[in-house]
């Protein structure tokens, strides 16, 4: 093998390692999200955003990045306590909850899991869906950024495989039906910088097309 074919490998090598550790870097909880995680103990809520604060809503609408998963980071833990106290809040009591909510945009969501006994809430790290039923349900919706609304929305799928990481550092795909499989549809829009706003917005578009 020739040096320069060496040289070639070599700096594929390096690019590689850069990227992988640029990667890595990009999971972690920046500076100003610690800040923000931090300036209150674990069980006091988090300021909620709201759509009718303008950079509010510009947040609300940038889409999340995935966050790496380890059980020793107190600065998650510690996120996750407070996402919890925050959606359990009195202001709040809501059944769902996803980390850009509060400001960090992280691919972080807290779901009550009514489909189970207790109805526990459970963290969800890198949650995505991969698979949607055809059949959809109709839906009362509100949101915790979204103050004094509830709509109908009819795009729900009545079923969903979802995957999603633990904090044992397992990657687990799951099926969901019924309105839990709603919530996770809507926190995980979250993620993506979608609120249930759009999905009645697309639903009077297609209802549009359908009479013309």
């Amino acid at each position: 093998m020739s040096i320069k074919t060496n040289l070639k490998y070599a700096l594929f090598g390096a690019l590689c390692i850069i990227l992988m550790a640029s990667c890595q870097s990009a999971k972690r909880f920046s500076k100003n999200q610690i800040s923000l995680i931090n300036q209150a103990q674990r069980d006091i809520p988090m300021r909620v955003l709201k759509i009718t604060n303008t950079k509010d809503s510009l947040l609300l609408r940038t889409k999340s990045v995935p966050v790496k998963v380890d059980s020793t980071n107190q600065v998650l833990i510690t996120f996750i306590d407070r996402l919890y106290a925050t959606v359990r809040d009195s202001m709040s009591l809501g059944v769902g909850i996803a980390a850009p909510q509060v400001g960090i945009l992280k691919n972080i969501i807290l779901v009550q899991r009514l489909d189970k006994e207790n109805i526990p809430f459970e963290v969800y790290l890198n949650p995505e869906i991969i698979a949607y039923s055809q059949d959809k349900q109709p839906c009362l919706e509100g949101c915790l950024s979204i103050p004094n609304r509830r709509d109908t929305t009819l795009t729900r799928s009545q079923s969903i495989l979802i995957a999603y990481d633990r904090l044992d550092h397992t990657r687990v795909k799951e099926n969901v039906k019924g309105f839990t499989a709603v919530i996770f549809q809507h926190e995980i829009d979250h993620l993506n910088g979608i609120l249930y706003l759009d999905h009645l917005k697309q639903e009077q578009n297609q209802s549009i097309q359908s009479n013309k």
